[in-house]
């Protein structure tokens, strides 16, 4: 069944070519879908294309549907094109003529686009619960490994004095940028398409603004037209988003792999949290830090695939949108799988102390013996030659004592303010509001 279908149908290679996994995708939607239903049936009813009695008998039935699509076992039959086609479906076998209603004032293109917003909102929401606790242990282990030195390196030399204080601490403030770019991503979604009907908007005397507090939009998408070309747009810039999360989980995992190296030596993991060679007794391979990286880039490589499947389109709908769902709705879940296993390894992860009381870390503290002769009083740049010269001579002689006060170094870490700001990143969405708005709607 589809609801374009005249007295015509379509060639099965055609059919099944265009179809594609559309069905299986449109089950993430279902839930979604029958939302935008009922705010759909509303709006008809408050100007007058139902009657009160019908949006009832419509709304109601939209319920049951509801709870049916939050069921595991809840499939779409086979023959039946989609998602939109079948809760049709299902409301004109309950209702009959009543049920063909419910299409009035809109096309699937609105009814598609609504879908994916309200979805993609949702994911977003998941994603930032995900990142918190995440955010947290972060937090937690760089204020208890704050005194554990290690070094810093840059070009992949050794360079200067860190601390696993500051190496969880980095991750942790990298993710509230995340989220701040998660939130920026949330706001382009969180505005109504609905009543855009095909692009081009609809002769009827529809109330859009009522469909969008019904649903718990922020606002409207005004433009009809723009409502239609924001399809794929909104799509790459929260895939950006997610790329954020996924680079930042990507550089942690390699650091992680580099430092369990033998050469490294810095952490450990227990024996249950890595995986062993078939040939090699002694290996203990961070095989999930590997795929969590390997994962990763994929997403990070996401936002481009979205840019060229939307390179050179035209204003107005075209079929190559279909295929956005099925590259980008499963990034969620794998990025909240890759931070749900990260924290597993992070949350049991053991650090090696006196790391840097190793001779062959003694260089990555000649700043430090330079600043001290800067504080006696000599020019920096003749400090500089000074222990230059000693270092070349093999007569350098330092301390591993560090005294770092500024705000975030080793001694100075401002986890609280750091929390301060995730905090902030974080409430300025408006969860609680999209959930009075929703229950509202299914009560």
């Amino acid at each position: 069944m589809k609801l374009w279908q005249k007295d015509k149908a379509s060639l099965k290679e055609v059919e099944t070519f265009t179809v594609g996994k559309d069905q299986e995708f449109d089950l993430m939607l279902a839930p979604f879908d029958v939302l935008g239903n009922i705010a759909h049936a509303n709006m008809l009813a408050s100007v007058g294309l139902l009657t009160n009695e019908e949006a009832a008998l419509l709304t109601a039935e939209l319920k049951n549907i509801y709870g049916l699509t939050t069921q595991p076992t809840f499939k779409i039959p086979h023959g039946i094109e989609d998602i939109h086609s079948y809760v049709e479906f299902l409301l004109t076998e309950k209702l009959g003529d009543i049920g063909k209603k419910i299409h009035s004032a809109r096309s699937r293109n609105d009814q598609v686009l609504v879908d994916v917003k309200l979805f993609l909102r949702s994911e977003i929401e998941e994603t930032v619960k995900a990142i918190e606790p995440f955010f947290q242990l972060l937090q937690q282990q760089s204020e208890q490994f704050k005194n554990h030195l290690l070094p810093g390196y840059t070009h992949l030399q050794i360079a200067m004095p860190s601390s696993f204080g500051l190496w969880f601490g980095a991750y942790a403030e990298s993710l509230v940028d995340d989220v701040i770019t998660l939130q920026s991503a949330y706001q382009v979604i969180n505005k109504n398409p609905l009543g855009s009907a095909a692009g081009y908007g609809s002769s009827f005397p529809i109330n859009r603004t009522l469909t969008t507090q019904l649903l718990g939009f922020a606002n409207l998408n005004y433009n009809v037209v723009y409502a239609q070309m924001g399809r794929g747009k909104a799509e790459r810039i929260t895939a950006q988003a997610l790329a954020n999360v996924a680079d930042t989980l990507s550089r942690l995992s390699m650091d992680m792999t580099l430092y369990l190296n033998q050469n490294f030596d810095f952490v450990s993991f227990p024996a249950e949290l890595t995986t062993g060679s078939s040939i090699m007794p002694h290996k203990k391979n961070p095989d999930v830090f590997e795929l969590i990286r390997s994962h990763c880039n994929r997403i990070k490589a996401l936002p481009n695939e979205i840019a060229m499947m939307t390179t050179n389109l035209p204003s107005g709908y075209h079929r190559d949108l279909q295929l956005l769902k099925e590259h980008l709705f499963p990034a969620f879940q794998t990025l909240r799988d890759c931070i749900n296993m990260a924290s597993l390894m992070l949350s049991n992860i053991s650090i090696k102390e006196n790391i840097v009381a190793d001779e062959k870390y003694k260089y990555i503290f000649s700043v430090e013996e330079v600043n001290k002769l800067v504080l006696q009083g000599v020019p920096f740049r003749d400090a500089y030659k000074q222990i230059g010269l000693a270092i070349e001579a093999d007569q350098f002689t330092y301390s591993t004592d560090v005294k770092h006060t500024h705000e975030g170094s080793i001694g100075n870490l401002c986890t609280a303010q750091i929390a301060a700001m995730m905090n902030e990143a974080v409430s300025g969405f408006d969860f609680p509001k999209v959930h009075t708005a929703i229950q509202q709607l299914i009560a």
